[in-house]
């Protein structure tokens, strides 16, 4: 009975991983499918309107998209499993190439997006669950209700009206390229970097502040209270170190969101990002690059989502 007992986080992650394997095979075959189903022939777009039919039913025997879809979607699957995404329809191109150079460029943005909205929402949130009913807690409730309730959009549309268009600070694009000085870094990043921390950190505060405020109800900290201990030494010193799990599940877990407004922020501001590279292949129906540019996305967000679920169990006092 207590090895079981001892075994049981384990039990739970193998579960979870598990789950997220299965996961991707369903995400895979919807993925798939789902692109078979866009408008329009491939074979049309790459030879034009004046391609006779004999022409096009030639490029598509030899692009195999005379196959059934299944056999393709194995022949895809397997590929993918051997590190093989490929061949783009466009640009005769290996599609590991074509996402290999645009995924530095969009890993490089969620990079710096993380150094800084995990600073400043751990700061704010742990000091919103400190001060807890005061003054400073309802306005970063306040906003971070609000941001949250703005589509990334929308922020990344105020971000450009204010501060390219009204303040003329900021360039309205983005390029990654040619950034060799501080001040070039910043004027490339800034405002990508300003619409996702805006909306990464909103929930990030949330969970953050609610993990610590979770901690400090607990008998041990009240009795740190009761003996005398100020709140700033109630929070840093007992309520903080206990809370690290549950608020790392909360990073992990905000950081999920960058996955989603990584493909809106990149589209606005036209950032040559994976997102950028997926959106474009929609338009030439470029199956292969688009079907692996979906599959970065969902792999990115089930691992964070997984690697979130992982600390939770592997966090939590009773399992283990």
């Amino acid at each position: 009975m207590l090895l079981r007992h001892s075994l049981r986080p384990w039990i739970l992650v193998s579960q979870r991983l598990g789950i997220a394997l299965l996961t991707v095979v369903i995400v895979s075959f919807a993925v798939f499918f789902a692109t078979e189903l866009l408008p329009g022939d491939v074979a049309e777009i790459l030879l034009g309107q004046a391609a006779t039919p004999e022409a096009v039913a030639g490029l598509r025997k030899e692009m195999g998209l005379d196959e059934p879809a299944i056999s393709r979607f194995l022949g895809w699957m397997f590929g993918m499993l051997g590190g093989d995404m490929g061949v783009s329809y466009v640009n005769d191109m290996p599609v590991s190439d074509l996402i290999g150079r645009r995924l530095t460029n969009s890993l490089r943005l969620a990079g710096v997006t993380t150094l800084v909205a995990v600073p400043i929402a751990l700061t704010l949130g742990i000091c919103a669950a400190m001060w807890r009913g005061s003054i400073f807690d309802r306005v970063v409730s306040a906003l971070t209700i609000s941001i949250i309730s703005v589509p990334e959009f929308m922020v990344a549309t105020l971000a450009v009206l204010i501060f390219a268009v009204w303040l003329d600070w900021l360039p309205a694009l983005s390029f990654g390229a040619d950034v060799n000085t501080l001040s070039s870094l910043l004027r490339a990043y800034a405002m990508p970097v300003i619409t996702l921390t805006f909306v990464v950190a909103a929930q990030m505060i949330r969970m953050a502040r609610a993990a610590v405020i979770d901690t400090i109800n607990t008998p041990y900290v009240e009795m740190a209270l009761l003996k005398g201990a100020s709140r700033r030494r109630m929070v840093l010193q007992h309520a903080l170190p206990n809370a690290l799990g549950p608020i790392a599940n909360a990073v992990a877990l905000s950081l999920s969101y960058l996955v989603g407004g990584v493909i809106i922020v990149e589209t606005i501001f036209n950032y040559p990002g994976v997102a950028k590279l997926m959106l474009d292949a929609v338009a030439t129906r470029d199956l292969p690059l688009v079907q692996s540019c979906a599959m970065v996305f969902c792999i990115s967000y089930l691992t964070l989502i997984t690697l979130a679920d992982l600390i939770a169990i592997l966090s939590n006092p009773r399992l283990r």
